[in-house]
């Protein structure tokens, strides 16, 4: 079955951290990251592109993150790989069985 993955290949080490709101005593919400656990996982790049927010240019890469099924991965959470930031934008059921969770994340860096 195409994309699912053959044992042994989660040979990636990710660390699965939850977003969470909290309020400020000002006012308003800050979010953070609450680490969860370690994973194993396929990571795969698979595209990048040239964003610019504000005044900043930089590039937006996507990946593809495989971990065994869980039901608590959401957008917004994020996964940390090799000293960065993968942030969650969708997370689905890879082959219906919920053997496999499949990531799509995004991964953005300022250029300069």
């Amino acid at each position: 079955m195409s994309g699912v993955p053959e044992i042994g290949s989660l040979t990636d080490r990710v660390s699965f951290q939850r977003r969470e709101t909290t309020g400020e005593d000002e006012g308003g919400h800050i979010a953070l990251f609450v680490p969860v656990t370690s994973l194993w996982a396929r990571v795969r790049a698979m595209s990048s592109r040239q964003v610019s927010e504000a005044d900043a240019r930089g590039v937006a890469v996507s990946h593809s993150v495989v971990v065994r099924f869980r039901s608590d991965v959401k957008a917004g959470d994020r996964f940390g790989y090799r000293g960065r930031w993968l942030s969650v934008v969708s997370a689905g059921d890879l082959n219906g069985r919920r053997a496999w969770l499949s990531c799509a994340c995004v991964e953005t860096r300022a250029v300069g």
